[in-house]
């Protein structure tokens, strides 16, 4: 009878990458997944720590499998591990540790434990690191859409973010290791691949002459049958005017992109160390928009940060409002420990951050359906990925939601939609004929 294996993973896309290459691992040693609610022999519980709440989630995941199976192997990987192991370790119950290192040996690990039924700790000091750790994914991600991890850490240090301190300094993947992974990812069947990672556009910072344009070049030109490359997210000062140029000029490369501004007040990035003033970073949003008017662009905002006024928060939604973004992913300010932002004055009330979160929100719904209307009578490229009621659903290159009269055979296909209605901030529409 083959060991069973559950998965629970909290937090961010990469979180979910490093689950699924953990998953293969497990899986070319004669394991089984099974569901995370299952009585299973090996729970692996990926952990998040960017909010107080992500760290009470995964203490609660840790100890809910514990109650599941007490014979079971319990192992607790990533970020909350890594800047809290001690309070992992003092959970009754856990046998492995992890933190955001040595994931690739978490099954000689689990076999260390069978072993001796001692706990088993590794935890590095991430500020020293200098490596890229490779984890491969290919056929066991479940989706037409595949993440690829192509690096590690965050150099920024903003005051409010606990991330640097869990994950380390700015490390890339090799280009080659990208390359092989990209090209295994679209023999697999996977249409789009979404370059990720925790900072992921500081891709090259530590290689020599080889920057993260020079990575989507290799992508691009180099994996055969790609169909799709979309940028999880990056940083308006990491936009050159080369990455500017291959947007617009690559089939390839999807008009879409996801562009964190966290405040839209100059006073508030100061005081989170964001390193751009909001002039700048309007300065760069309208070139993008003159030379990719078909581009969409998304964006995160905190709001509820230390010291954050009625005023200021307004100048932050006028703001927003002026500079139409098609999206928002808005965020209560969450204090961290450990963090310059913990340590301010003026906390602003959780009540003032609730209320700011649904006046964003509902902005954003705005901007999302008045976008969503421009594009009735175009025609947008859609990748088919499932089926809902009488339509098929997909994402266009911009990232809208399309429905579409389809046969279920039509996943993972791209197709040319011609956009008649919206529903919403969804569109509606009929296909002119398939991409491919």
């Amino acid at each position: 009878m083959k060991k069973t294996v559950a998965f629970l993973t909290l937090g961010c896309k990469v979180n979910t990458y490093e689950s699924e290459a953990m998953l293969r691992l497990f899986s070319q040693e004669g394991y089984q997944e099974v569901d995370f609610k299952e009585k299973a022999d090996v729970y692996v519980i990926n952990t998040c720590t960017v909010t107080n709440t992500g760290d009470s989630k995964s203490r609660q995941m840790i100890r809910q499998a514990i109650r599941r199976n007490p014979q079971a192997i319990v192992c607790v990987v990533g970020c909350y591990s890594q800047v809290a192991s001690e309070e992992v370790i003092a959970i009754e119950g856990v046998s492995v540790v992890l933190g955001t290192q040595f994931r690739n040996r978490i099954v000689e690990f689990v076999k260390e434990y069978e072993a001796t039924k001692k706990p088993v700790i590794h935890v590095a000091d991430v500020m020293k690191l200098n490596h890229f750790e490779d984890l491969d994914i290919d056929e066991f991600t479940k989706n037409t859409r595949a993440f690829l991890k192509i690096q590690d850490g965050c150099n920024n240090f903003c005051t409010y973010c606990i991330i640097p301190y869990a994950r380390g300094r700015v490390r890339s993947r090799k280009p080659e290791s990208v390359l092989k992974q990209a090209q295994k990812l679209v023999d697999h069947g996977f249409v789009e691949i979404v370059l990720t990672g925790i900072h992921t556009a500081g891709y090259g910072v530590d290689l020599e002459d080889y920057s993260f344009y020079d990575l989507l070049v290799d992508l691009t030109s180099k994996v055969k049958g790609l169909k799709r490359l979309r940028i999880s997210s990056i940083e308006m000062s990491q936009i050159t005017h080369e990455i500017i140029d291959l947007i617009a000029t690559s089939p390839i490369v999807v008009d879409h992109l996801h562009i964190p501004i966290q405040a839209g007040c100059d006073a508030t990035l100061k005081r989170m160390n964001r390193h751009y003033t909001t002039q700048e970073f309007a300065d760069k949003l309208i070139e993008l928009k003159q030379k990719l008017p078909s581009l969409s662009i998304t964006t995160d905002v905190i709001v509820g940060f230390p010291g954050e006024s009625e005023e200021e928060f307004n100048q932050t939604y006028q703001w927003i409002k002026e500079m139409h973004f098609n999206q928002l992913h808005v965020f209560p300010y969450s204090r961290r420990k450990g963090t310059p932002a913990a340590r301010m004055k003026d906390q602003v009330d959780g009540n003032i951050k609730h209320e700011r979160v649904k006046r964003l929100m509902e902005l954003s719904t705005q901007l999302q359906s008045e976008f969503a209307s421009w594009q009735i009578g175009q025609v947008l490229e859609v990748l088919i990925e499932e089926r809902h009621g009488d339509y098929m659903v997909g994402h266009a290159s911009n990232y809208l939601k399309v429905n579409v009269d389809l046969p279920d055979s039509s996943v993972g296909h791209i197709y040319k939609v011609l956009v008649e209605k919206q529903d919403g901030v969804e569109l509606i529409g009929s296909v002119v004929n398939e991409k491919n």
